[in-house]
C-alpha cells in the first residue's frame, strides 16, 4: 500500500509502546491507601486511557469520597500521586519498549509515513526520554493542552492535525477501550492491543503479533466497505 492511502500512524504510550500502567497502578494505589481506599489491578482496568484528574474521580468515588474534597485538594493530590509515579519511572530503560514496536515503527517510516504520539500523560516526553525514542516521533500531542479525555476523540484530532494528517485516511494503536473508543470517534481506522477491545477495527493480543503488512491489508478491507 502507498503513502498516499495513509497518512498517519498515531500511537498511544502506555500499553503499546512500553507497559508503565503497572507504576500508575502502584503509584494511584499508594495514594487510595493513605485517603482509606482499597483499589486493586482489576479496579486499575478503568484507568487506562484516563486523565490524571479523571482517574482521581473513579478513586474517590470507589471510596465514596468525590464530595469531601475542594478542587485545589483534588490537584494537590492529583500532583502527589504523579511523584510517587515519577519515583517508579526512575527504573525505566531502552530495554522497557514493548516487544515487537521498534520493528513496527521502523517498517512505518520506511514508506515515509508519519508517526504520532497520543498519550494522556503528562509525563509522556519522560518516559520517550527513558526509552530513547524522545526523536523517533514526528509529532506527540500535549496531554496538557488536552481539555477532554479519552473516549473524547480529542488527543487523536490533535496528533492527527499536528501531523497534517486526514483522521479518515490514519490510523490509531491502543490497548485500552477508552482509547479505542476515541480512535473511532475521530473517524481513524483503529488498531486494538489486548483482549475485550471488540470495537477495533483490528485486534492482535501482544505487541509482539503487531505486523505492518497485516495491519496494511486490514485496513484496506476497512476502507474498501
Amino acid at each position: 500500500m502507498s503513502k498516499r492511502n495513509i497518512d498517519a500512524v498515531v500511537f498511544d504510550l502506555d500499553g503499546v509502546i512500553t507497559d508503565t500502567a503497572h507504576y500508575h497502578f502502584l503509584a494511584w494505589r499508594q495514594l487510595a491507601e493513605e485517603l482509606g481506599i482499597v483499589i486493586d489491578e482489576v479496579f486499575n482496568e478503568k484507568l487506562k486511557g484516563v486523565s490524571r484528574m479523571d482517574s482521581l474521580e473513579l478513586i474517590l468515588q470507589e471510596g465514596n469520597q468525590q464530595h469531601n474534597f475542594s478542587l485545589a485538594q483534588k490537584e494537590e493530590m492529583a500532583a502527589k500521586k504523579n511523584l510517587h509515579y515519577c519515583e517508579f519511572l526512575k527504573e525505566l530503560t531502552p530495554d522497557d519498549v514493548l516487544p515487537g514496536i521498534l520493528n513496527l515503527i521502523a517498517d512505518i517510516k520506511s514508506e515515509g509515513i508519519s508517526i504520532g504520539l497520543a498519550s494522556v500523560s503528562k509525563n509522556a516526553n519522560t518516559v520517550l526520554e527513558a526509552l530513547e525514542l524522545q526523536k523517533v516521533f514526528d509529532f506527540c500531542a500535549d496531554a496538557a493542552k488536552i481539555s477532554k479525555s479519552k473516549p473524547d476523540p480529542e488527543i487523536f484530532l490533535t496528533a492527527c492535525n499536528g501531523l497534517g494528517a486526514l483522521p479518515q485516511r490514519s490510523i490509531g494503536i491502543e490497548d485500552a477501550a477508552a482509547g479505542i473508543e476515541a480512535i473511532k470517534a475521530s473517524e481513524m481506522f483503529a488498531v486494538g492491543v489486548g483482549s475485550s477491545l471488540h470495537k477495533a477495527d483490528y485486534q492482535v493480543e501482544n505487541t509482539d503479533q503487531l505486523c505492518w503488512d497485516k495491519i496494511k491489508e486490514a485496513h484496506k478491507n476497512w476502507i474498501s466497505i
